[in-house]
């Protein structure tokens, strides 16, 4: 009788926890950023890592609700390294974070510079981020610990995001990097 009892409790404790995991992942798959920029060479859907980077999340997603990034271009593109935008001046030296002044860098242990369509703020030295934003088209580790990432190209949309990231990076481009003809966000929205 003992044994019957123990077995039964360790059947309803194990369907508990086969319960629990499956509300945890549930609840961790709804939390899911995904920000889509529809340029001129095509979309590009990006996965967010508010849990990773959360202040670049807000200001990114705030920025792109506030329709800040709309009607910007890609200021510089590096063949064999970044693809750079969300400057409103289209200058490289302009745009400002949602509160008004840089924000620190929030730099995570095991997020690098490890692969091709990783989304980080682009600064202009430690705890100097605005607005802008690269997504870089190669490894880049001497970039890690530089930059803050929040993001990534989506698995879901891989294939049409880097054909678009490939367009824009290689564009021709002048002396300073600036394509010729203007890589330019038409819209950009949040899907969550």
């Amino acid at each position: 009788m003992k044994a019957s009892i123990h077995f039964l409790l360790k059947i309803f404790i194990g369907f508990l926890c086969v319960g629990f995991i499956a509300y945890a992942q549930t609840n961790t798959d709804s939390k899911k950023i995904q920000a889509v920029l529809e340029t001129t060479a095509g979309k590009i859907t990006l996965d967010l890592f508010p849990e990773v980077a959360p202040k670049a999340v807000e200001n990114f997603v705030t920025h792109i609700n506030n329709g800040y990034y709309n009607g910007t271009i890609f200021h510089r593109t590096i063949r064999k390294f970044m693809i750079q935008g969300g400057d409103p001046t289209g200058s490289g030296k302009g745009g400002e974070s949602i509160w008004g002044k840089d924000f620190e860098d929030e730099i995570a242990k095991g997020y690098a510079f490890d692969k091709a369509g990783i989304l980080a703020m682009a600064n202009a030295g430690p705890n100097t981020n605005g607005s802008q934003f690269f997504i870089t088209t190669t490894r880049t580790p001497h970039l890690n610990g530089l930059h803050t990432i929040f993001g990534e190209i989506s698995k879901e949309n891989k294939q049409e995001s880097f054909k678009t990231l490939r367009k824009i990076e290689y564009s021709p481009t002048n002396s300073q990097d600036k394509p010729i003809k203007e890589q330019k966000i038409i819209k950009a929205y949040i899907i969550q």
